[in-house]
């Protein structure tokens, strides 16, 4: 398996560096940059812009400033952050952790919910409880994100006034140890539901997929001939090869557990790092932009790469050559 995994990570470099020219090349063909921007809304001499340009690098042709790019990127200096002041690196893991924190949260509520639920609407097929349950997924799946975030805060922060309206913490309080735990976790309760109900009918729909086709095959026509249980046929000899399109969407769902949810962020002024990506378009801090893109991109073949090693943990037929 370290064979594997070694030969696999040796095969990322070629497409990370096909990668990073894309992205680099997309970017720095959209029109306009961060000074150009700036000067409209202040006094800056163009002379001023001239330099700050120079400073930055701005004038110098486009193989030059990949060269320059990449080079740093190598060692982990993606340039400075035009908004922040600092390195893109340091933004990037300031914010990325607020992220994180609620989509690990909405992750685990998403594999605790969506699978059982799947495995009964499949157990289940074409009965009221499955109906019931796609309708739900339907809806969740349908749902635009930012109407159930409106609707949460309506319900729970404003009327009912059980939860917090936006953030991360309580303004003007300096909570430690437990009080601080408690208090972060009230926070993130709302966005975390909301990230969690929408992906919630998708994996219920993959997991109910999965079971069907493999309660319909031989073997486990041959287990429930042997006299075994409803529950052991399906949980021990069914359950295992059904989850397979399920780690699929375990690894590829391994970007989004980094990448910040743009619109629940913003909608609850969550300091994460999707906001943080969206700010930089809207402010065009290409550094921190191409750092971000970046790092999606590194965290999408880590996933994929972590979808093949479970296929062969789930699956003894798989095997890593």
């Amino acid at each position: 398996m370290w064979n594997y995994i070694a030969r696999r990570l040796l095969q990322m470099i070629p497409i990370v560096i096909g990668v990073s020219i894309i992205i680099f090349l997309i970017i720095n063909l959209v029109p306009g940059n961060f000074i150009d921007a700036k000067a409209q809304t202040s006094h800056m001499s163009q002379e001023q812009i001239q330099h700050l340009k120079d400073l930055y690098g701005i004038n110098d042709p486009i193989h030059v400033k990949y060269v320059k790019w990449i080079s740093g990127a190598v060692h982990g200096d993606f340039g400075d952050s035009f908004t922040h002041q600092k390195p893109v690196s340091k933004v990037i893991s300031t914010f990325v952790w607020n992220s994180f924190l609620i989509a690990i949260i909405a992750f685990i509520l998403e594999l605790l919910i969506a699978i059982p639920i799947g495995i009964i609407s499949a157990t289940h097929q074409y009965s009221k409880t499955d109906y019931f349950f796609t309708v739900i997924a339907l809806i969740g799946i349908s749902l635009p994100s930012f109407f159930l975030g409106l609707v949460l805060i309506k319900v729970f922060a404003v009327d009912l006034k059980w939860l917090p309206l936006a953030g991360l913490d309580t303004p003007g309080t300096s909570f430690a140890g437990i009080q601080f735990l408690l208090d972060r976790l009230k926070h993130v309760i709302l966005p975390s539901l909301v990230l969690a109900f929408l992906s919630i009918g998708q994996l219920m729909r993959y997991t109910r997929t999965s079971v069907l086709e493999i309660i319909k095959q031989d073997y486990i026509r041959t287990a429930r001939a042997k006299g075994l249980s409803e529950k052991v046929v399906v949980y021990k000899h069914a359950l295992r090869n059904a989850l397979i399109p399920v780690v699929t969407y375990i690894g590829i769902s391994l970007p989004s557990l980094f990448a910040g949810a743009i619109i629940t962020e913003s909608i609850f002024g969550i300091p994460g790092i999707g906001k943080i990506a969206l700010d930089a378009v809207t402010k065009r801090d290409y550094p921190l932009l191409m750092g971000f893109s970046m790092f999606v991109a590194v965290l999408t073949l880590l996933g994929n790469l972590l979808s093949d090693i479970l296929y062969a943990v789930v699956d003894p037929r798989v095997k890593l050559k």
